[in-house]
């Protein structure tokens, strides 16, 4: 497996692999990575003959100093972990070399990324899209895996990439989860005892939604089944729901109609979760 740490490094290796016609997919990670991660490489793999993988805490993207500060880290952890699934690169520069002195150049999504979460937390997406935009730019994969959990930001990467008709297929891959249905995360293990214990109360507001919605609940009955769910959880505070239609992310009202995308964001013990859920009435 291949270290790069810097730019000439990974764009003289992936040039190796196109020389030789091999289909290259990325894998995107911000690092400490579990079993979630390791379900987005084997997906890789089956999707092209080399996989990269690239490790960047990107600073851009965090709106609180503490948070990015906080963000768990374990380099050679995670270099294991990729090296026993036989990760062909992995690309892992330091902030320097992906934001240079004086750099100004941003990427926006400017209606997906102000809405739902992005309204949550302002600055977020656009950090996300520039960041993706570097190392597209960079790396030149011909495909690339993202997880559904962060199901806003995986509709803000395709329609980034069909705006700027990015030669590059994105892939979603399905959420991995915890055997109590807790969606893996790389901020799970902020979490005290208590409030892990807590947190599956996310999996289970969607669930209960999704069981509503099946039996021809509106759109405000499922928010107040979530906000009830949650609420009932005293470690657990509900910063934000969002019940859109799929793909679009347009608001509803009233009964679904189609596929429809739950998103929720909840604080637990000061550590802020997500998840998500496609439903259909």
């Amino acid at each position: 497996m291949e270290i790069c740490t810097t730019i000439a490094q990974i764009r003289g290796t992936v040039a190796g692999y196109k020389q030789a016609g091999d289909r290259v997919a990325l894998v995107p990670t911000m690092g400490y990575l579990h079993e979630g991660h390791m379900t987005l490489v084997r997906r890789a793999r089956a999707e092209g003959d080399r996989v990269v993988v690239w490790i960047f805490v990107n600073p851009t993207q965090f709106e609180n100093p503490d948070d990015l500060a906080k963000y768990p880290r374990d380099t050679d952890r995670d270099l294991a972990m990729l090296r026993a699934e036989g990760v062909d690169a992995v690309f892992l520069p330091d902030a320097s070399e992906i934001y240079p002195e004086g750099a100004e150049t941003i990427v926006e999504t400017t209606k997906l990324a102000n809405m739902l979460h992005g309204a949550v937390r302002p600055g977020h997406f656009r950090g996300v899209t520039t960041v993706v935009t570097k190392f597209f730019n960079i790396i030149q994969p011909d495909v690339a895996i993202f997880g559904e959990k962060d199901y806003q930001q995986l509709q803000v990467i395709h329609r980034m990439v069909r705006d700027l008709h990015m030669p590059i297929e994105i892939v979603g891959q399905a959420t991995v989860r915890e055997s109590d249905g807790l969606a893996m995360s790389s901020r799970n293990v902020r979490l005290s005892p208590e409030d892990r214990a807590a947190a599956v109360v996310l999996s289970q507001s969607l669930a209960a939604a999704d069981a509503a919605a099946k039996t021809g609940a509106t759109v405000a009955e499922l928010h107040q089944i979530i906000g009830d769910t949650i609420g009932a959880e005293p470690r657990a505070k509900l910063v934000g729901c969002d019940i859109v239609a799929a793909e679009t992310l347009a608001d509803i009202s009233g009964p679904l109609t189609g596929l429809t995308a739950i998103m929720i964001s909840v604080e637990v013990g000061g550590v802020m979760l997500i998840d998500q859920k496609e439903v259909t009435p």
